[in-house]
């Protein structure tokens, strides 16, 4: 039985006048909103810290910017990993690396030494651009691993005079960096753009973009997107949203290295010809204050963000009826923070709701969205046009009935390329199906009732989410492994009213260590150098022993429950 339902069905009579079959742009993602900015040259496209970048201003440094690579050694098809906050000058990057026919591969700019190493290997990369503040990182990297090419800039680069000035000369203590012959800074870099680039046009389904996840194993992998992965989540997206996109604003606070902050913050921006508010730091005070000065129409976010914003009180008496869309992903949007949120909209005058989305980085991002004037308790909404869900056996390709639970699977046109160099990851996930086309198995539980609206149950793999972010614990737990003291180790998401889940381990020392506070310290300064900031146990108990499956394996439901 086939369950593949698209949008446009005539029981939602809003989404009436979306087409099921949208027209997608063809060519690369540089070619597409270098065209738009054609046409809209005189239009803001980028605002970052109060400096507004025109699109003709846009066009120009994403043509600086591709030439200067090309003087720099960046041919087509080398893979070049980006470091980098919501920054003007990480966009130019990514747009002019697709320009060339170069791979941009995007990393959490605050990744542990080990992280960048491993996602250096991991695609082959001989090239990174980064923020000098990170240098220090990078530098310990290379020690084990050579980078040709380090690219720097420093924040204020791309900003207006007066800001730029003001940063450098707060900061110029802060980021002094040995002159290095691999090293080469922003306005050096630049200045070698004396030749035109020639452009690459890539195929759509060429190789573009390289994010990384965990997929369904908790393996960190890089996932490959083409351009038309981009262009038609883009195109979706704008479609999804309801109301016109074009010379509308987004709050770019969603990070660049994730689906959702680059596909729908900013492509789909770029692609509408609307303008992207680049949030390169995020905290709530800054970002409330963005909001009452900006007037933003639309807002995306995970849902620690909302509930930050709901109790603070930066928008006290701050009137929201700017806000055409508020969109949710990233994690589960619990029944009582979506009432919460809601309420505190309707309090400041909105008249919309958060939506909440559903996707993951094999799709880019989100592939299914609440309708905007219909809800249904405990749904994700119903997917995107051009897009297919089906709910199958888990294990198999086996289509379930209406209303069955099983493993969640998707068709459409943002579905990835598969994993960079893992060839059996990626056929364990991307399979064929009885109707000949290729489905994405997410490794979630869900089902879907008669309508095509969409439930998620719960997730196959075992995976924690905190903040919006995925931290895998056979990743910490490897880690924890590796220090002296530890015998073993289990790690475990636990709840927390403001990051959803918080990441909690368990470990049992070796013979001869006395579990003491101390100690603790200590195995947390370790991972302190190993993880990132975000993926940190929040905190770590001793235990004489960790509970067993009778298979001997590690029995972290009971460490759960």
């Amino acid at each position: 039985m086939n369950n593949a339902i698209e949008v446009g069905a005539p029981w939602i009579p809003a989404y009436g006048k979306i087409s099921p079959n949208l027209t997608y742009p063809s060519g690369s993602m540089s070619d597409v909103v270098l065209a738009v900015a054609d046409n809209k040259k005189t239009h803001t496209a980028l605002s970052c810290m109060g400096t507004k970048i025109s699109y003709g201003t846009f066009k120009s440094k994403i043509l600086s910017c591709a030439a200067a690579l090309t003087a720099y050694g960046v041919k087509a098809g080398d893979r070049v990993v980006i470091c980098m906050p919501n920054l003007p000058q990480t966009v130019y990057m990514l747009y002019a690396l697709n320009y060339i026919g170069a791979v941009a591969c995007l990393i959490h700019p605050l990744s542990a030494v080990e992280e960048i190493k491993y996602y250096l290997d991991e695609v082959g990369a001989n090239a990174i651009f980064a923020l000098d503040t990170f240098y220090e990182k990078i530098a310990e990297a290379e020690k084990q691993r050579p980078i040709k090419k380090v690219l720097l800039t420093r924040a204020a680069d791309e900003l207006g005079f007066v800001k730029k000035a003001v940063y450098n000369l707060v900061n110029a203590k802060k980021s002094k960096i040995e002159p290095r012959e691999n090293v080469t800074f922003w306005g050096k870099f630049l200045s070698l753009s004396e030749k035109e680039a020639v452009p690459a046009h890539l195929n759509e389904n060429a190789l573009s973009v390289i994010l990384f996840s965990g997929g369904t194993t908790g393996i960190t992998k890089g996932i490959m997107l083409s351009s038309k992965n981009f262009n038609a989540a883009a195109k979706q997206t704008e479609a999804m949203a309801y109301t016109p996109v074009e010379d509308k604003k987004m709050l770019a606070a969603m990070p660049c290295f994730h689906g959702f902050g680059l596909g729908v913050c900013i492509h789909t921006m770029m692609v509408a010809g609307g303008e992207a508010v680049l949030v390169p730091k995020f905290n709530v005070k800054d970002y409330a204050t963005l909001i009452k000065k900006c007037r933003p129409n639309y807002i995306a976010g995970v849902p620690t963000l909302y509930e930050a914003l709901t109790r603070c009180n930066y928008l006290d008496n701050v009137k929201l009826d700017c806000l055409l869309g508020v969109f949710s992903g990233g994690d589960k949007l619990t029944p009582a923070l979506k009432e919460k949120f809601d309420a505190y909209l309707s309090a400041h005058g909105a008249t919309v709701k958060v939506r909440e989305g559903y996707g993951m980085t094999e799709c880019l991002t989100a592939s299914c969205l609440t309708p905007f004037d219909r809800e249904k308790a405990g749904s994700i909404g119903i997917p995107f046009p051009d897009t297919y869900y089906a709910i199958c056996k888990v294990g198999t390709t086996e289509q379930l009935p209406i209303g069955e639970e099983g493993e969640i699977c998707i068709s459409g046109p943002s579905v990835m390329l598969g994993y960079y160099g893992r060839e059996e990851e990626t056929a364990n996930t991307l399979k064929k199906h009885a109707d000949g086309k290729i489905w994405l198995h997410t490794g979630d539980l869900g089902c879907m009732d008669e309508e095509g609206f969409i439930y998620f149950k719960q997730r196959i793999k075992r995976m924690i989410v905190t903040s919006g972010y995925n931290v895998y614990p056979s990743q910490i737990e490897s880690v924890l492994d590796k220090f002296e003291a530890i015998d073993s180790s289990c790690v475990i998401g636990v709840k927390d009213a403001y990051r959803m889940q918080k990441v909690k381990a368990f470990v049992v020392l070796k013979d001869g260590y006395a579990p003491t506070k101390q100690l603790k310290q200590r195995i947390m300064d370790y991972c302190k150098k190993h993880i990132a900031k975000y993926a940190l146990p929040s905190e770590i108990e001793f235990r004489d022993e960790l509970p067993k499956t009778r298979l001997g394996k590690v029995a972290y439901t009971e460490l759960e429950e």
